[in-house]
């Protein structure tokens, strides 16, 4: 899931790092509760677009859904089975616009940049002799994640409403830590293959 930069100038590159964290994290937010089909078709496209924008290169990186492709294929058809065509498709089209986002930011942001736009909430750290680049580094992840484990959330709660299972949504725990864990341990593996988080680390990742 960590995306290689693309080296270009666009209007997305010259964006700031923290703008466009900042507009990620607001479309996660106000796609969550949105339920309309024709409305996250219409920001499916403009995501789309958005992609088209950047080129060939950026166009190209679509094709490493095809990896997802399966996944998304199961997930549409049990929720058509469960709750509806309707809602199966509103799931799916919010699933994908939230991770083309994440990734778009990806292709467009550096590393360091993203590192520089969130180091700043930990400068006072630094009187306690912490390594703020590699708290920065972490939440850069996170956020990377944050589109990704709302899409899973939002597939448990929506199969846990399906099969009746109440308010007990403490239930889900489990299945999203299992999930999370699989996908940390993905990122892990990813990180390992680059030389790790040390400085050398992370100037192999900015690159």
């Amino acid at each position: 899931m960590i995306s290689l930069y693309l080296a270009q100038k666009s209007w997305l590159h010259r964006l700031p790092a923290g703008v466009k964290l900042l507009s990620l994290a607001a479309i996660s937010l106000l796609l969550y509760p949105v339920e309309q089909p024709l409305v996250l078709l219409l920001v499916l496209m403009a995501t789309l677009l958005a992609y088209v924008s950047q080129g060939r290169a950026a166009l190209h990186q679509l094709l490493a859904l095809k990896v997802l492709l399966p996944l998304f294929a199961l997930i549409f058809l049990l929720q058509w089975w469960s709750i509806g065509f309707a809602a199966a498709a509103v799931l799916i089209m919010r699933m994908l616009t939230l991770i083309l986002l994440a990734n778009l930011i990806t292709l467009t942001t550096r590393m360091d940049d993203m590192m520089d736009a969130v180091m700043p909430l930990f400068a006072p750290l630094r009187l306690l002799g912490v390594d703020t680049r590699r708290i920065a580094f972490a939440v850069t992840l996170l956020i990377r994640f944050i589109p990704v484990l709302m899409a899973v959330v939002s597939h448990l709660m929506d199969a846990w409403k399906a099969r009746g299972g109440g308010r007990k949504l403490w239930r889900l725990a489990i299945p999203l830590t299992i999930q999370s864990i699989r996908l940390s341990d993905n990122v892990a593996e990813a990180l390992a293959a680059r030389g790790g988080i040390s400085p050398a680390g992370l100037a192999k990742t900015r690159r």
